[in-house]
């Protein structure tokens, strides 16, 4: 039976509307991104196929466009809507940044930290820059490393901090792994960077890392955001 026929209760749109997105499964906000489905199957079903076949939501979006379109009844059109889709939410949140100091915005930093790093499959190591009030001027991809680890080098920090004529940042990188808890490289680095950082008058703010679980279903929660700053670290 096609969506249409569903009770008005059970359909994706009219959940969204009625309720608010935050209600729907993953599988639900996929089929409305998918809006209908292929011969036999409703366009939640084809969603909840998606998700079995990469793993998760945000496996769906990671995929490249090669696999996403090895799926059936997907495309090269449908990639490109997904990834403008993808960006358009990162604009936003990077925008939202621009606007208000960032450690008056924690969730909105978490938020654009899971959208961007969180399920990279290697470690990616990135700085948010700040300006003199605690304003985003960019977010800035620093190293990207292999499956298990990254090489952040202090000397190119420092460079990178004086081209965008930072005060303060946050570093941030995900681990693939899927444990977010910072391990003591990720604390002896972070000791580092902030007194090399100190020579020229940044400060670091907060190192961020965030993990994702890669076992769990489908339905699982997204992923988890550690701040060191937070937790008395920095």
């Amino acid at each position: 039976m096609s969506i249409k026929h569903w009770p008005a209760d059970d359909r994706p749109r009219e959940k969204l509307i009625e309720r608010g997105a935050a209600t729907l499964t993953d599988a639900e906000l996929l089929a409305i991104f998918l809006r209908v489905g292929i011969v036999g199957k409703s366009a939640v079903e084809l969603a909840r196929d998606l998700l079995d076949r990469f793993g998760s939501l945000g496996d769906v979006v990671n995929a490249s466009c090669e696999k996403f379109c090895d799926a059936p009844g997907m495309g090269e059109a449908k990639f490109a809507q997904l990834q403008a889709s993808v960006e358009m939410a990162r604009r936003v949140l990077a925008g939202q940044m621009r606007d208000a100091p960032v450690m008056s915005s924690t969730e909105v930093v978490n938020d654009f930290l899971r959208l961007s790093i969180g399920h990279e499959r290697v470690e990616v190591f990135v700085a948010l820059w700040l300006d003199a009030k605690n304003r985003l001027i960019e977010m800035q991809t620093l190293f990207r490393g292999t499956l298990m680890q990254t090489s952040v080098y202090p000397r190119e920090v420092v460079r990178a901090a004086l081209d965008k004529n930072a005060a303060s940042v946050v570093f941030a990188h995900n681990h693939p792994s899927g444990n977010a808890t910072p391990s003591q490289s990720d604390h002896l680095l972070t000791r580092t960077l902030k007194a090399a950082l100190a020579l020229i008058d940044v400060s670091v703010i907060d190192h961020c890392i965030v993990g994702v679980n890669r076992a769990s279903s489908a339905m699982s929660s997204p992923p988890t955001v550690y701040s060191m700053a937070k937790m008395g670290e920095i």
